[in-house]
C-alpha cells in the first residue's frame, strides 16, 4: 500500500481530494490491484472485487451514498489488518515479504477509496458532503497509523539498506527508495510525542482542505448571472443555446444563464458587448471564496498554513517548499524560482504591449475607458482580429467537441499505436459518461471514460484520472483512465463548440491519458503518471501541440454546419498567431505559481492574512494593474484543497519547458508525425512510469538535458 496522491490537478483545473483519500492512491493512478479476491465476510459493494468484462470495471451504477462510510471504515480496518501482519512477519525483512507485500495490501480499501473519488470529484451532493466531512479526519488518522508504524518502517529501512547487494533490479531499487524516502518525509524517524503532534495536525488538515473545497463548490453552484434576451450583445449563438440549456435545467425558463466556472466566464468575457455585465461576471468568478460569508476560505487558507509549517518544522525541513520539491525534477525551491523569474519579466513586458494595442483600439472607438481586468479578454479578441485577421467566433465554428474527440484518438494511432473502440455495457456514473475500449497492436490496453460536461455537484475545472493503474504483479491489471471536463451542454441536437484554448485543454487531458495507457511496469506504485509532479505535465502538454497541426485540422476542424474542412487560409492566420497573447497567459499562470511558492517558503506566519499577503505579493512582482492570478489564493484548489500541488504549481512551467525542448526534437527530425520521435518518446517518456528518475528517462529520449531556452522561443520571448 504506497500512500500518495491520486488526481492530477495539471490538469487545467484540477479535482483535488482531501488529504485522507489522496494519501490513499497514486499521482494519477490507483497503486494496487483492485481484483483480487473481495474479503471474506464484507458484503459491501464498494470492498467487493469488480465484475465483469476488461478485467472487471467499477460497479458505478449499483453505486448508493449510504455505501461510502461502512466501506471505507471496514476497507481501513482490513488495509490495517494487512499492514500488521507485514510488520510482525517473524522471518527477516526483504523485498518480497515488505515492499512486495505493501504493493498487494489494501486491495479492498482502493477499490472503495477509487469510486468514492469520482462521486467527491464528479457527483458531490449535501448528502455526500456531510460524509466526506466525517470521514476526512478517520482517512488522515488511517494514513497516519500506515505511516508511522514503527516495526513496518524498521523492515523497510532494512530492505533500503541491503538493496544494492540483495540482487533487486532498477525497478525493484526504484522502488525500495520511493517507499523509503515517502516513509522518511512523512517523520517515520519522529519520536513519538512528534508523531502523535504530526497524526493531529494531519487530521485537522484533513477537515480544512474538505472545507475549503465544499466553500468553492458552494460558490460556484451558487452564484449564477441570469441574463435577459436584452442583454446578449455580441455573444455566439452557440454560447448562447447553451446559456439558454444551462438556465432551463435550473428552472428558469426564456432565461439566459452564465455559470460561475472557467468554461462559462472565459467567452463571455471575450464576446459580451455588456461591459457592466462583464464587470459583473468577473468579479463574481474572481470572488470565490473571498466573499466575507460563511462561505469563505482565507480563515481556512491561513490555518492550512500555519498547519502546514508547525508540521515541516517537526519533520525537520526549512520551509513546506523545501519538503514539497525535494522529490521533483526541480529538487529545491531556488531552481523553482530561478526559472519562473527566467520567464517573468519578458512576459510582463509583452503585456505591457498587449495592453497599449487594446488601448488604441479602444481609444480609436471612443470608448473612452482605460483597459480593466474585465476588458482584456474582449480586447485582445479586437487586437487578434486587427493584427492576424483572426476571429475566434470563426474558429470555434470549427471546433466540434465530438470531432475534436475523434482526432485526438486518431492522432495517437498515429503517433503510438492506439486504437479506441466504443464500448457499451460498462456501468457508468452518470448519462453523459461514455466508454472505450484501448488497444494497441490488437492487444487490450484498457478502457478510457469520457465526462465532458458540467453539471452541479461536478468541480469545475478539467482533469485525468485512473481508476486502475497498469501492473505485471501477480499476473497483471491493464488500466483503467478517465477524462473530465466541464463544457456547458447544448440544447438536444445542438453540436458543442469549443473555443482554441478548451480544444487545447482537451487535448492535454487526453495527453495524461495516454501516459497512463502507456504503462508498462511490473509495479502499480511506479505505472504510468506515478511521476514526479513537475514531469507529469510534460506528456500531456505535448500532446497539445498536435492539435494545431494540418493533419488534424484538415480532418477534423470541420465547419459545424457545412462539414467543410477549415480553409488553409484561416490555419496560416492561427499559426501566424501562435504566440499571441503569451503575455497574459504567462502572467496569468505566473502570478498564481509565484504565489504559491513564496508563501510556502514563509518563514513567519504571525499575523498572516491572505489577501494582504496576495496583494503585498503581486506589488513587488509588479504585477500588471490589467489582469489577475489565474486562481487567486481563497479560489486555489491546486493547494488548499489537498497538498497535491502546494508548493508546485510551478511544474506546469517545468513541464512546459521540457515541452518545448521536446517539441524541438520533431522539429530537427522529419516534423510532428516523425514515427521515430514518436517511438523514443513513447519508449522512454510515455511507457516508463517512475520506474526511472525523470532527468534520466528524459536524457534517454532527448539525448541530453534540458534547453529552457526552448521556452523562451516557443513563446516568443527573447532570447538572452
Amino acid at each position: 500500500m504506497k500512500l500518495s496522491y491520486r488526481f492530477l490537478p495539471s490538469c487545467a483545473a484540477a479535482a483535488a481530494l482531501l488529504l485522507g483519500l489522496a494519501a490513499l492512491t497514486t499521482t494519477s493512478c490507483s497503486k494496487r490491484d483492485k481484483n483480487a479476491a473481495a474479503p471474506a465476510g464484507t458484503s459491501n459493494l464498494l470492498l467487493a472485487e469488480w465484475a465483469g468484462p476488461y478485467g472487471g470495471v467499477p460497479p458505478f451504477d449499483r453505486v448508493k451514498v449510504s455505501d461510502f462510510k461502512p466501506a471505507l471504515e471496514e476497507g481501513m480496518a482490513l488495509a490495517l489488518a494487512e499492514i500488521d501482519k507485514i510488520a510482525a512477519n517473524p522471518a527477516p525483512p526483504d523485498f518480497e515479504n515488505t515492499i512486495a507485500a505493501m504493493e498487494r495490501s489494501g486491495r479492498a480499501l482502493d477499490r472503495a477509496a477509487t469510486v468514492y473519488g469520482v462521486w467527491s470529484t464528479s457527483m458531490s451532493t449535501e448528502e455526500f458532503r456531510a460524509v466526506e466531512e466525517e470521514m476526512a479526519p478517520k482517512l488522515a488518522e488511517f494514513r497516519d497509523k500506515v505511516m508511522q508504524n514503527p516495526r513496518l518502517f524498521e523492515r523497510i529501512e532494512k530492505v533500503y539498506q541491503a538493496r544494492k547487494d540483495s540482487g533487486l533490479d532498477d525497478d525493484q531499487q526504484r522502488l525500495v527508495w520511493d517507499y523509503y524516502t515517502d516513509f522518511v518525509r512523512e517523520g517515520a524517524r519522529l519520536t513519538a510525542q512528534q508523531k502523535t503532534q504530526v497524526a493531529a495536525i494531519n487530521r485537522e488538515l484533513a477537515d480544512l482542505y474538505t472545507k475549503f473545497s465544499n466553500n468553492l463548490l458552494h460558490d460556484e453552484e451558487s452564484y449564477v448571472l441570469y441574463l435577459a434576451a436584452d442583454q446578449l450583445g455580441g455573444l455566439p449563438e452557440s454560447y448562447v443555446q447553451a446559456a439558454a440549456q444551462a438556465a432551463a435545467e435550473r428552472g428558469r425558463q426564456g432565461k439566459y444563464a452564465v455559470l460561475n466556472t472557467r468554461s462559462s466566464m472565459d467567452p463571455f468575457l471575450t464576446y459580451s458587448t455588456e461591459r457592466a455585465l462583464r464587470e459583473q461576471v468577473w468579479r463574481t468568478y474572481y470572488n470565490r471564496g473571498d466573499n466575507g460569508d460563511t462561505y469563505d476560505n482565507n480563515s481556512v487558507i491561513t490555518r492550512i498554513l500555519e498547519l502546514r509549517a508547525e508540521r515541516t518544522r517537526l519533520q525537520g525541513y526549512p520551509t513546506f517548499a523545501h519538503r514539497a520539491i525535494e522529490k521533483q525534477v526541480a529538487k529545491t525551491p531556488e531552481a523553482a524560482m530561478e526559472l519562473m523569474m527566467k520567464v517573468w519579466p519578458a512576459a510582463v513586458a509583452r503585456v505591457g504591449e498587449e495592453v497599449a494595442d487594446m488601448q488604441a483600439i479602444a481609444d480609436r472607438e471612443g470608448a473612452k475607458i482605460r483597459i480593466e481586468p474585465w476588458d482584456y479578454r474582449f480586447y485582445a479578441e479586437k487586437v487578434r482580429k486587427e493584427k492576424y485577421d483572426l476571429d475566434s467566433r470563426e474558429v470555434k465554428e470549427h471546433l466540434e467537441l465530438n470531432k475534436l474527440r475523434e482526432a485526438m484518438m486518431w492522432a495517437a494511432g498515429e503517433l503510438y499505436g492506439f486504437r479506441f473502440e466504443p464500448v457499451s455495457g460498462v456501468p457508468v456514473y452518470h448519462p453523459d459518461v461514455r466508454v472505450w475500449e484501448v488497444k494497441r497492436n490488437d492487444r487490450h490496453v484498457g478502457l478510457w471514460y469520457f465526462d465532458p460536461y458540467a453539471r452541479p455537484g461536478k468541480r469545475s475545472g478539467a482533469w485525468m484520472n485512473a481508476y486502475r493503474s497498469q501492473h505485471r504483479l501477480d499476473g497483471g491489471e491493464t488500466t483503467i483512465v478517465s477524462n473530465n471536463s466541464n463544457f456547458v451542454k447544448g440544447a438536444p441536437g445542438e453540436p458543442v463548440l469549443l473555443s482554441w484554448d478548451d480544444a487545447e485543454t482537451m487535448f492535454h487531458e487526453f495527453g495524461h491519458a495516454l501516459h497512463g495507457l502507456a504503462a508498462d511496469s511490473t509495479y502499480p506504485s511506479l505505472s504510468g503518471t506515478a511521476v514526479a509532479r513537475d514531469y507529469v505535465e510534460l506528456p500531456s502538454q505535448i500532446n497539445e501541440q498536435w492539435l494545431g497541426t494540418r493533419e488534424v485540422l484538415n480532418r477534423f476542424a470541420l465547419h459545424h454546419k457545412t462539414g467543410k474542412p477549415m480553409p488553409a487560409a484561416l490555419i496560416d492566420r492561427i499559426e501566424k498567431a501562435r504566440t499571441f497573447n503569451q503575455g497574459f497567459l504567462t502572467v496569468e499562470f505566473l502570478a498564481s505559481a509565484l504565489v504559491d511558492m513564496k508563501v510556502h517558503t514563509l518563514a513567519d506566519l504571525s499575523g498572516f492574512d491572505p489577501d494582504r499577503f496576495e496583494r503585498e505579493t503581486l506589488a513587488a512582482l509588479g504585477m500588471p494593474r490589467e489582469l489577475p492570478m489565474r486562481h487567486r489564493m481563497p479560489q486555489f484548489s491546486h493547494i488548499f484543497s489537498s497538498e497535491g500541488y502546494a508548493a508546485g504549481y510551478y511544474a506546469y512551467l517545468w513541464a512546459d519547458a521540457l515541452t518545448a525542448d521536446a517539441w524541438e526534437a520533431f522539429a530537427e527530425g522529419k516534423g510532428p508525425w516523425d514515427r521515430e520521435v514518436a517511438r523514443r518518446f513513447y519508449d522512454h517518456v510515455l511507457s516508463r512510469g517512475n520506474t526511472v528518475d525523470p532527468e534520466i528517462a528524459y536524457r534517454a529520449f532527448r539525448g541530453r538535458d534540458m534547453d529552457t531556452n526552448a521556452l523562451m522561443r516557443d513563446r516568443g520571448f527573447p532570447v538572452h
